[in-house]
């Protein structure tokens, strides 16, 4: 009794290779590419939601520091640290906690346009009872008309 050990004989009598398993299908892998494209498109503009303030404008331009601390304070009073909400009774506690141990005691202030200026004194005066050395207002750069084009 013979055994055939070559399972799929070529016509020639040589045994053949199998070619199908040595190129990588790359559909697969564009499409799984593509939908995650897609998806990174359509929630990246969402992740970005920062607190809605109006900052004044002023000819001079001031943004924060890195080494600072930013407090922002909507309209209505809120005063956030970073994402969470502070209660104004226990912002001291917090800026002496932040600032305990450091060298530089910086606060910037992104205040509403619209904030009630008694607001903005209090709050003020608690960072300046926190013994804050500097303390810094945001503001966004005034927009400037644009130059009108001479005609000579």
């Amino acid at each position: 009794m013979a055994v055939n050990l070559n399972p799929t004989p070529a016509a020639d009598g040589r045994r053949r290779l199998g070619t199908s398993m040595s190129e990588i299908n790359v559909t697969p892998l564009v499409d799984v590419m593509l939908v995650l494209l897609i998806i990174f498109m359509v929630t990246a503009p969402m992740m970005q939601s920062g607190i809605g303030i109006n900052l004044p404008q002023a000819e001079t331009e001031s943004a924060p520091a890195e080494e600072g601390l930013t407090l922002t304070v909507t309209a209505d009073g809120y005063i956030h640290i970073g994402e969470s909400v502070i209660n104004i009774n226990l912002l001291e506690r917090r800026l002496k906690e932040y600032f305990y141990n450091r060298t530089k005691k910086i606060v910037f202030i992104r205040a509403d346009r619209n904030l009630n200026y008694g607001q903005l004194v209090q709050i003020l005066d608690i960072i300046k009872k926190s013994e804050i050395e500097i303390v810094g207002l945001v503001t966004e750069p005034l927009e400037k008309p644009p130059a009108k084009k001479r005609t000579d």
